[in-house]
């Protein structure tokens, strides 16, 4: 971690307590935001995890690169949400996402990662791309283009700055537990 535990806590074994434990309000907040986008998305499961898988290799965020929505959503103390929209990814879809072999994917998946690289690469380039926004707009409505860039939004945010705090080298998800030194 990039920023020391509290003494007076043992949030040694909770590396976002001890972000909590410096800037509560902030840390709550961006937890508040994170946590309406699991609760209140209409994407599909396989857009928004497209874009979320995206985004957290855009970030290097090994929490978020581990996170599996549909297995791990629970943790978050959300039932229902986003993990009720349809079928969940297996574990080949992310690993293509991860692996840039986007041609197995589905075309509103594809064009979710390629939003998420764009909004996380360049967005200003994003933003005057009119054969990108019209193939976009094909697919996807202005609410769902709004969903979506809201979640990508929360994800940049919060993956940053969990990454950068090395935050997300000590608790992992379910699927590396072993590998947790919390």
């Amino acid at each position: 971690m990039r920023i020391t535990p509290p003494q007076h806590a043992d949030s040694s074994l909770d590396p976002m307590a001890t972000a909590q434990s410096y800037a509560p309000d902030i840390v709550d907040a961006g937890n508040a935001f994170s946590y309406s986008i699991y609760q209140h998305s209409k994407l599909s499961l396989r857009v928004f995890e497209a874009a979320r898988i995206a985004t957290a290799a855009i970030n290097g965020c090994l929490l978020c690169k581990d996170f599996r929505t549909a297995r791990d959503i629970n943790q978050l103390g959300i039932e229902g949400g986003i993990s009720m929209n349809g079928d969940a990814p297996d574990e080949a879809f992310y690993i293509a996402i991860l692996d840039d072999n986007l041609s197995t994917l589905e075309l509103p998946e594809n064009l979710a990662v390629r939003y998420a690289r764009m909004m996380g690469g360049d967005p200003k380039a994003l933003a005057v791309d009119e054969a990108f926004w019209q193939e976009f707009k094909a697919v996807f409505s202005d609410a769902e283009v709004t969903d979506m860039t809201y979640c990508i939004a929360a994800w940049m945010g919060m993956g940053r700055a969990i990454h950068v705090l090395g935050l997300d080298v000590a608790c992992i998800t379910p699927a590396s537990a072993d590998q947790a030194t919390c």
